[in-house]
């Protein structure tokens, strides 16, 4: 139960954290439907579940379900690992992005859906990772969503389930890197953690391992230590821990929950940003202006 509860309260923090600092991004996130987000399912990794848990709408398919898809470019789509997909299917997905859609892949899907749908961008490097945790490092800490979320002296690990394909980026120019670890670059040969890229009007995500975190590891005093210290560095005040405590805070560490605000705060990130794109779009055609120049990386 501890990624579980981990992950209630994350959410249950991100909201306070947007409610207070930044109100506009969560009446965003609160506005989505089922319609907006669709999650193909997968062997071993459950988006569907994080999002049941923090209360975000959306519709879960089984990926051949795609072939014949009605897809609409305002939409996100998540796919979970392994991401075994039809050619047609491929083929929709590119066409998904090409038109504006946004989608996020996790772990093997870097090579059954990235590499041949958008290639050029990114590939697996061909080799595989242990069963493991290592230290993450956000490096967009200008970004107004992250830095909301994430403060300065956090210390998110990341799980990279055995097997997990590191992400080779083949074009630096186009692709950024979001999130990133010294210890995977020194151990497997690339550090991306969590990656994007424009592709014609639309943006693909891709990072490494699983977005559901099933565990995560006490490396330090600090994460071992309680929720409710890491509930108190976020400005949550004392007479808040009731309502933490009944989402499971007591049934979770300190690390666990960062490392769940961590992945949280990712899957917010782009779902906010489809907002704020599709909007961009909006005031474009009102004021008959031409392609949108202030796309966020």
């Amino acid at each position: 139960m501890t990624m579980q509860s981990a992950y209630r309260v994350a959410d249950e923090l991100l909201r306070d954290k947007l409610r207070k600092e930044a109100p506009e991004a969560l009446q965003e996130l609160e506005d989505l439907n089922a319609a907006d987000v669709i999650v193909t399912h997968g062997q071993y990794d459950h988006i569907e579940q994080v999002f049941g848990q923090g209360g975000i709408p959306c519709t879960a398919v089984d990926p051949r379900q795609i072939d014949n898809a009605n897809l609409r470019p305002d939409q996100v789509i998540f796919v979970n690992c392994p991401g075994h997909f039809s050619p047609q299917g491929l083929r929709k997905l590119h066409q998904f992005v090409e038109e504006g859609g946004f989608l996020f892949t996790t772990d093997w899907a870097l090579k059954h859906v990235v590499e041949p749908a958008f290639p050029g961008f990114l590939e697996y490097n061909g080799r595989s990772t242990a069963d493991e945790v290592v230290r993450v490092e956000i490096l967009d800490r200008e970004d107004p969503f992250l830095s909301s979320i994430l403060g300065p002296d956090d210390d998110p690990q990341w799980w990279l389930e055995g097997s997990s394909y590191p992400i080779r980026v083949l074009d630096p120019e186009k692709v950024h890197v979001l999130v990133t670890s010294k210890e995977l670059g020194k151990k497997y040969g690339e550090p991306a953690v969590f990656v994007t890229f424009e592709f014609a009007e639309g943006r693909v995500y891709h990072m490494i391992s699983h977005f559901y975190l099933q565990r995560t590891e006490t490396r330090t005093q600090r994460h071992a230590g309680s929720t409710y210290t890491f509930l108190q560095e976020k400005g949550i005040g004392e007479e808040e821990f009731a309502r933490y405590a009944e989402l499971g805070a007591d049934d979770a560490n300190l690390g666990a929950v960062e490392s769940a605000l961590t992945s949280r705060g990712m899957v917010s990130r782009v779902l906010y940003e489809k907002r704020m794109q599709m909007k961009r779009k909006g005031d474009r055609k009102k004021k008959g202006t031409g392609n949108d120049s202030s796309k966020a990386r």
